[in-house]
């Protein structure tokens, strides 16, 4: 099977070492990196088997200047949703792919760990459950991979689960307790479903591992970009300060915006998403926990 991780960022770099395991995976990037079997994104394109590890704002771009449909089958491991537009990442490939040819990954887990080769479980998600399948016998034998046929759950969980991270970050940073931070967690989970349902995600899906586990992980370790650029914030550091100690890109932030304007469409409560935009956006911490505190 010839199969090959577009994107070498650190999560990119994470599933490579994952596939590499059983067999002979490519890597490529827009900029080159010395990695092992590293190469063009010509000759990646040409693998049967594709998995899109890029920054969730560039798919679209990186799709229409490189991407050619040969029935290629996508595996999308980015998480996000697009700013520009407002649309879910499987909108934008349905452009360009067919329905029986794509599927999401999704589920508690840091490349740090994936590198490592420590155990996790990870959902895969289309439209097709023997595409699923297919990918789900890529994965060595430290991650547990199961098929689901939720693609737009995976996807709301994957994208709002690093806007809570956000928001979960801010409350560790401000000292405010565990007690807290679960409460947020709690509720983040209730809003995440919330928002999901309307656009007929599945209950279930938020209580598996791509909500629930997803959530719980990101929303409480410093492993977390996202949950960094709370840290952050809550130390009243300027957001570009945040984003440039990164290093790397923290999805919830570009995604925070994405939500909150949908929410805004389809008329649905999102008070924390709402608060975290209100934050990236200068608004005093303190001031916006007592706004959030004040809400249903």
């Amino acid at each position: 099977m010839s199969i090959a991780v577009i994107g070498a960022g650190k999560w990119g770099q994470g599933l490579h070492f994952a596939f590499s395991q059983k067999q002979t995976c490519l890597i490529t990037s827009p900029h080159t990196k010395d990695l092992p079997n590293f190469v063009s994104i010509d000759e990646a394109l040409k693998c049967e088997y594709l998995v899109f590890a890029l920054s969730a704002q560039g798919i679209s771009a990186w799709l229409k200047e490189h991407f050619k449909n040969k029935g290629q089958k996508i595996l999308l491991a980015s998480k996000g949703i697009d700013t520009a537009s407002c649309r879910f990442l499987d909108e934008i490939f349905l452009d360009f792919v067919d329905k029986s040819n794509f599927c999401v990954l999704s589920g508690p887990s840091f490349a740090a760990e994936v590198m490592q080769g420590l155990p996790c479980a990870l959902c895969v998600s289309g439209f097709e459950r023997t595409l699923c399948e297919e990918f789900v016998g890529f994965f060595p034998d430290f991650i547990k991979a199961y098929a689901g046929d939720d693609v737009r759950g995976a996807e709301i969980c994957g994208a709002y689960k690093n806007v809570l991270a956000i928001a979960s970050g801010i409350c560790e940073g401000l000292g405010l307790g565990n007690n807290a931070r679960a409460s947020l967690i709690a509720r983040g989970l209730i809003e995440m479903h919330r928002f999901g349902a309307k656009f007929g995600a599945k209950e279930e899906t938020f209580l598996g591992l791509s909500g629930a586990g997803d959530l719980f992980l990101t929303a409480s370790s410093t492993l977390s970009r996202n949950f960094r650029v709370g840290l952050g914030l809550a130390q009243q550091k300027p957001l570009q300060e945040v984003l440039n100690s990164l290093g790397e890109v923290a999805e919830g932030v570009p995604t925070a915006y994405a939500i909150t304007n949908l929410a805004k469409q389809k008329s649905i409560y999102a008070p924390i998403a709402t608060e975290v935009c209100a934050m990236l956006d200068g608004k005093n911490v303190q001031e916006s926990l007592k706004d959030l505190l004040k809400k249903k």
